[in-house]
């Protein structure tokens, strides 16, 4: 059976929230989180670490992946996840016919099954690339609107009706976005030169799509999201106090 090689990206830099992915949550690095996600998976076959981080990269190999010197021109807060994806596979000598997982160290939430489900729904569908996606909620396209900053007017983001003509939220088509949670891509697709010049054409043409539930993937890019994974994780996973040590 096919299975997949999985790649873990994680910067030591970040704006929204420095050093993120080695930061703390529920007691342990951020990264480590998406490792073991990785590692317990039954599709992945090998996992891989890349990070400009010297703190990541000594956790990755004492968790026993591959480690992935990334290069500081690939570690800015520009540089595309396909090159640094692209240059990892180069390092680690993956063969043509294999399926890539790109994981984002920042996801210390996310299904036990979901990189299960992407992998093997790339490998039933023969699409060029399967994503996680939530519900956007309350967010919804049909109510993004424009706000002129001189004169305060709302208007439509598109068309020319406001809210898309719909009052109540229930009453919104079906709408979905990319949660991070995980990213399967062939290898010809992701080393196709012609994709190399549009965004997110390293996908393919073929795109297919596995849905999650709303709050199922903590993609940390603000504070608030490393309180909310935070909270999540030690309601999983809570520390044992030993019977002597309380109170």
């Amino acid at each position: 059976m096919t299975t997949a090689v999985a790649i873990i990206l994680a910067r030591a830099g970040s704006k929204g929230v420095p050093g993120k992915n080695s930061a703390l949550i529920a007691g342990r690095p951020c990264a480590s989180w998406t490792i073991e996600a990785a590692q317990r998976s039954e599709t992945i076959s090998r996992t891989a670490l890349s990070t400009d981080d010297p703190r990541l990269q000594a956790l990755g190999a004492a968790l026993g992946v591959e480690v992935v010197a990334r290069p500081p021109e690939l570690a800015t807060d520009t540089a595309r996840v396909d090159d640094a994806a692209r240059h990892a596979v180069e390092a680690l000598g993956v063969g043509d016919d294999a399926l890539i997982a790109i994981l984002y160290a920042n996801v210390p939430v996310r299904p036990d099954d979901l990189i299960d489900r992407c992998v093997r729904t790339c490998i039933e569908t023969g699409a060029d690339s399967v994503q996680s996606y939530a519900p956007v909620g309350k967010h919804h396209p049909w109510w993004t609107c424009r706000i002129d900053p001189g004169s305060a007017q709302v208007t439509p983001w598109e068309g020319d009706t406001l809210n898309g003509g719909v009052f109540r939220r229930q009453d919104l088509p079906d709408a979905s976005i990319p949660d991070g949670g995980c990213l399967v891509v062939r290898l010809s697709s992701l080393l196709n030169p012609d994709a190399h010049h549009t965004p997110h054409g390293f996908l393919g043409a073929d795109r297919r799509g596995v849905r999650t539930k709303e709050g199922d993937v903590i993609d940390i890019d603000t504070p608030i999201d490393r309180i909310v994974a935070d909270a999540i994780l030690n309601q999983r996973h809570p520390l044992t106090v030993p019977e002597d040590a309380r109170a």
